[in-house]
């Protein structure tokens, strides 16, 4: 796997604690809200994330205003 930002790392870790805790779905807006970044930036960084992580499975789950992301444990 590609180096990880510092933003990336704490939306990664952002998402294998909610998982954790038996969430699956979100909108960017709220991951930005929970590490500190806007939900565009977190948006930008999503579909990157999902093809380079494997601890989380990210994957774009539907689309009404903003997208909502599926995450689930990796394999």
């Amino acid at each position: 796997m590609a180096e990880l930002s510092e933003e990336d790392q704490r939306i990664l870790e952002y998402l294998r604690d909610s998982v954790s805790k038996g969430d699956q779905y979100f909108r960017a807006k709220r991951i930005a809200k929970g590490v500190g970044l806007t939900a565009k930036q977190v948006g930008a960084r999503l579909p990157r994330l999902a093809d380079n992580t494997e601890d989380v499975d990210i994957e774009k789950w539907g689309r009404a205003k903003s997208t909502t992301w599926r995450v689930t444990p990796g394999a």
